[in-house]
């Protein structure tokens, strides 16, 4: 067997290997009855918040189990091939076999990364919201240029992207922008983009063709279950309706339908403009939730998540992206260090690399912050 085959082969163990510790293989398939037989039992629905947590785990369980055994399975069976292809001298079943466990290696690298998304939120819906900063127009363009980067990125992994609230910029883009995006593990992923991102490109909207450096911010909050209780009561609470200002057209509201809720003990405003108000509002009281419950798993983990203690201004010294279309083509992640130079690719959201080394980043960070705990 190649070096390079045994390689490939090492890479799926080791990728089995956490995957296994991740569910707790050894008791994975009995948990997995004991769930059945909770979510078969007559009376579940008696109780809608905890059937729904029970189906929740119970599905997320199996798509654990059903993978695991899957790559076991796939990979024993090619490597067999491989085996019995050198033996009878079939260069073509050892190259098919070779191929196979490729993308097979490619796969249980995704899942590996999939388990790592093991925190309280990460599972959940997500609300994102993207605004612009320091830089005026261009930054306005800029936030625009975002807000359709996000959206790529989740069509590609098959989420719902819901468009909560807009605000145009005077001349071009966007002011500010909010979204709901719905889908397995949205927030696990999306959780690391908040921050700062930083532009470097020649100015489209400068007529002497000059470089510009332009800031927006995105923040992201997971939607929060049923199951979660948070109390806000109507005292910390002001809502103001008004008519949307968006881009025209079929999106223009006659009446003062919009919604916007101001948290007066920390300021969180949050809105939504594009349905009737009763939808508006309930939208908005979901975002402030959201709003507020990243706020307490900030203060769980502020040791390790730093970056998520303050908003800050959007500009310098905030930024965790820098994405420079002029003098070079490069997107850099300041926390990481990881880089490509395909700007395009990035602006039209391929993201995942950018997100998982993100991860992979924190994930180190709390095993060390554990590990420092036992001591």
């Amino acid at each position: 067997m190649r070096a390079e085959t045994q390689a490939t082969i090492d890479a799926i163990r080791k990728s089995l290997k956490l995957l296994a510790q991740r569910m707790d293989w050894e008791t994975a398939p009995h948990r997995l009855e004991e769930l059945n037989a909770m979510i078969e039992a007559g009376d579940i629905w008696s109780d809608p918040a905890r059937a729904q947590k029970l189906m929740r785990d119970r599905q997320k369980l199996s798509d654990a189990v059903e993978t695991y055994r899957r790559i076991s399975t796939e990979l024993n069976d090619n490597a067999e091939l491989i085996e019995l292809g050198e033996a009878e001298g079939d260069a073509e079943i050892v190259a098919d076999a070779e191929a196979a466990l490729k993308a097979l290696a490619d796969l249980s690298a995704q899942k590996e990364l999939e388990a790592l998304l093991n925190g309280e939120a990460d599972g959940n819906d997500t609300f994102l919201e993207v605004n612009a900063g320091a830089g005026g127009t261009e930054s306005c363009d800029w936030a625009s240029m975002l807000a359709r980067m996000y959206v790529r990125w989740a069509e590609k992994k098959g989420y719902t992207v819901e468009l909560l609230s807009e605000t145009a910029g005077d001349e071009a883009g966007i002011r500010s922008a909010a979204y709901k995006v719905s889908g397995p593990n949205a927030y696990g992923w999306l959780k690391s983009e908040s921050g700062v991102h930083r532009l470097v490109r020649i100015s489209p909207y400068d007529s002497a063709a000059r470089r510009h450096t332009s800031f927006s911010s995105v923040w992201v909050y997971p939607v929060v279950d049923d199951n979660i209780e948070i109390e806000i009561p109507d005292k910390d609470i002001r809502i103001d309706t008004y008519r949307s200002s968006g881009a025209g057209g079929q999106h223009v509201n006659t009446t003062d339908s919009a919604v916007r809720i101001t948290h007066l003990p920390t300021n969180i405003v949050v809105t939504s403009s594009e349905k009737s108000q009763h939808q508006n509002r309930a939208n908005a009281m979901a975002a402030l939730k959201a709003r507020l419950y990243q706020l307490e798993l900030d203060k769980r983990n502020a040791a390790i998540n730093a970056q998520h203690e303050a908003k800050g201004d959007a500009g310098w010294g905030n930024q965790i992206r820098s994405y420079v279309l002029h003098p070079y083509q490069m997107v850099k992640d300041l926390r990481t260090g990881h880089e490509t130079s395909d700007t395009q690719g990035v602006l039209d959201g391929d993201l995942d690399a950018f997100m998982a080394a993100t991860l992979a980043l924190d994930v180190a960070g709390k095993s060390r912050a554990e590990a420092q705990a036992e001591d």
